[in-house]
């Protein structure tokens, strides 16, 4: 198996303008990069999980864009990218981060369409706007890998001061996988951890194997691997047992979307991660940046749209054979089965948010006071 390239982005703008991206329903048996030369790739590789995590959707989303702003025409380019940015939005419904992501590219492209003094440094219309999209995907791109830096520096005092306390290693649970490949780097619930074994701070986290499709087993453990940092798989429930019996520290799982009074939607099994730990007195942190907050919803749990998929993803489990990947079945071939992929963990177990700009409780007036200049904005 190749190894993880540390450092190298999870998605990258190629000298030929192809979009690489990792290929990670193949992980952690195979490494391999794919190229994304259209908006139908893009499409397609987050519609397909090959490309998934909220930051991550949203940055091939962009790139996805642009890409379609280079094939459109300087008449109707504005109806052709609106069309194709509601193809992107299709894909995944539950994470804001790539509608977020559309609204900044689309813009991007009339303000640069409609400004005389861009236009004339151009041919035509669409050099204009595919410039300006390449460069708001970028943007985007540089943004959230600096976000979740961020997100690390911010959250590294929180296992600082349990390992003062604590005097030994510090165990972190964490749930699917907010780590590097979610992203564009760093990770979000990944980005503390990461940043205390770079400072030298003992540190083991506990990873969900997060079913149905393991991206906890497949990516999480893989990229923790390669990293050199300590980690033990368990099964999802496992997670209560651990807490009970004293040796969880600390939770701190990723976010989909986060509604303006501190909702959050995660991976499902992320509110019972939630519930075990408030009943033993452990600390749950959500980690994410400001593009995954969606102040235009206040009640998460009516509001935020929850992702039903293939029932199949429940129904089989995919695994190493050999030198094959394989999925088997594991229930009676007459079973139909429920696959929902999200659920939302109320704010009111929700210790804190940690984001670029700092730790906030997950509450309405202290989310406003971290980020003033978007709390009043719905479209952001």
């Amino acid at each position: 198996m190749k190894a993880y390239p540390i450092g190298k982005r999870s998605i990258r703008l190629e000298k030929d303008e192809s979009v690489a991206v990792i290929d990670q329903r193949l992980l952690p048996f195979k490494y391999k990069e794919l190229r994304l030369r259209s908006c139908a790739d893009c499409a397609a590789a987050i519609r397909d999980m090959a490309v998934r995590g909220a930051p991550l959707i949203g940055a091939a989303a962009a790139f996805g864009l642009f890409l379609a702003a280079k094939r459109a025409s300087d008449a109707g380019w504005k109806d052709y990218l609106e069309a194709k940015a509601a193809e992107l939005r299709a894909t995944r419904p539950t994470a804001v981060n790539l509608s977020w992501a559309l609204r900044r590219v689309l813009r991007a492209c009339a303000l640069a369409a409609e400004t005389e003094d861009r236009a004339s440094r151009f041919t035509s219309v669409r050099a204009a706007i595919a410039d300006a999209a390449r460069a708001e995907a970028i943007a985007i791109a540089d943004e959230d890998a600096e976000s979740c830096r961020m997100i690390g520096v911010h959250g590294l005092p929180l296992i600082e001061e349990i390992a003062r306390r604590k005097g030994g290693t510090v165990n972190v649970l964490t749930h699917c996988n907010a780590g590097a490949l979610a992203c564009v780097d760093w990770g979000t619930a990944t980005s503390p951890i990461y940043a205390a074994h770079m400072s030298g701070i003992p540190v083991h986290v506990w990873v969900d194997e997060t079913r149905p499709r393991n991206q906890g087993a497949s990516l999480t453990a893989w990229e923790l691997g390669e990293r050199g940092v300590r980690h033990t798989l368990v099964c999802d429930n496992a997670g209560g047992h651990l807490m009970q019996h004293g040796m969880v520290d600390l939770v701190i799982t990723g976010a989909d979307r986060v509604c303006a009074s501190g909702d959050a939607a995660n991976k499902i099994g992320t509110y019972l991660k939630a519930l075990a730990a408030r009943d033993n007195g452990i600390a749950f942190y959500v980690a994410l940046p400001s593009s995954t907050f969606d102040f235009g919803i206040d009640d998460g749990l009516a509001e935020i749209p929850i992702e039903e998929r293939d029932e199949d993803e429940v129904r089989y489990a995919k695994g190493l054979s050999g030198r094959r990947l394989k999925s088997v079945l594991i229930c009676p071939k007459s079973t139909r089965a429920s696959n929902y992929g999200f659920d939302v963990t109320p704010a009111r177990l929700i210790d804190g948010l940690i984001t670029e700009r700092g730790i906030c409780k997950a509450e309405r007036s202290d989310i406003a006071r971290l980020f003033p200049d978007l709390a009043n904005k719905t479209d952001i």
